[in-house]
């Protein structure tokens, strides 16, 4: 097959689609010579998550034989650094074949020497799939809108917005307005206010809430809170900020996607360990209940692990399962509570 430009989209969305089965993650650490895959990547190779040690080998074994010399050998990324973007064929275990985008990125050092690689695989066997993906989530966000007037959005780590069409509907100002000063949707008197304390945060790469009044469409001005974080790629930089906001009134609600990852990403070793203590858990039973090793707890529970590192993710779903909750309180503190199963 020919190489073709994948159909990338935002973090938000990647995130979204892998819950259905559509895509995948990988980071390479040269050095310790230490490879991660994500759930998705080990589905979409038609693998069990966890049953196999991730090797580079192991997935170029998955490859078609009539696509495997486009894809690059270990030497190639390890020492050259090369890693293109393609779209190949895998068999899986069961025969059957899938059409994979890939798309990666080489981390170097400051004198040019690759320290590791990482990448993200989209599968495009079935187009239709992913507009259905696309088409729920659309109708998803469209509810969680009439309901209670919450929306979500993102932004880029240069300032650029990506404002839904929520936002529109809520205060009734054109896109063109919004898009050259997206703090136009705070009343006057406040603005200034709210763009330097966000400015602030974003400076110092910090989960922030702010608690801005707007003007609304339909007359009057409505008090909202916006719940701002940021998402970290797998070398543990801010790849965009996602936030969700909602009627100050409304109180808590149930997050996903890259909003709910970036929370995730903050929750640090002691959250962990307390949500623990709060099941009365040993490490070896936080190891047995999340499927990860016992090594992998320990340097989740000292900070070593990446914040970005899937095992987190995985760690706090086994928390979760059990009944324990993280909460995001002011001044960025997070609260671990404990609640009935």
């Amino acid at each position: 097959m020919n190489a073709a430009g994948p159909p990338f989209s935002s973090h938000a969305f990647l995130r979204l689609i892998e819950d259905y089965g559509l895509t995948g993650h990988w980071n390479w650490a040269f050095e310790a010579n230490i490879q991660t895959w994500s759930l998705g990547f080990y589905r979409l190779l038609g693998l069990e998550p966890g049953s196999v040690r991730p090797s580079y080998d192991l997935f170029r074994d998955r490859v078609h034989p009539d696509d495997l010399a486009m894809v690059e050998t270990v030497s190639e990324i390890r020492v050259d650094g090369l890693l293109r973007d393609h779209a190949i064929r895998v068999i899986r275990p069961d025969g059957s074949i899938r059409i994979l985008a890939t798309r990666g990125e080489i981390y170097v050092t400051p004198e040019g020497r690759p320290l590791a690689a990482a990448g993200t695989v989209l599968d495009i066997t079935e187009p239709e799939r992913l507009e259905r993906a696309q088409a729920l989530e659309r109708q998803r966000r469209l509810a969680l809108f009439a309901a209670v007037r919450s929306f979500e959005f993102s932004s880029s780590v240069d300032g650029r917005f990506n404002h839904p069409q929520e936002l529109f509907s809520l205060t009734g100002l054109p896109a063109d307005e919004i898009a050259d000063n997206p703090y136009v949707a705070i009343v006057a008197q406040e603005r200034e206010h709210w763009r330097s304390h966000c400015l602030a945060a974003r400076s110092a790469g910090s989960v922030h809430i702010t608690t801005p009044l707007v003007p609304l469409m339909a007359g009057g001005q409505g008090r909202f809170m916006v719940v701002t974080v940021p998402v970290l790629d797998a070398q543990g930089r801010i790849a965009e900020w996602s936030s969700l906001a909602q009627p100050l009134a409304v109180g808590s609600l149930a997050v996903s996607g890259a909003l709910r990852a970036g929370l995730e990403q903050a929750v640090r070793g002691h959250h962990l360990r307390a949500g623990r203590a709060l099941l009365d858990w040993s490490m070896l039973d936080m190891a047995r209940a999340s499927g990860l090793s016992l090594s992998t707890i320990r340097r989740l529970e000292a900070n070593v692990e990446a914040a970005a590192a899937r095992s987190r993710h995985v760690a706090i779903a086994a928390l979760r399962a059990s009944g324990i909750g993280f909460r995001l309180m002011d001044h960025n503190r997070i609260a671990v509570l404990c609640r009935p199963t």
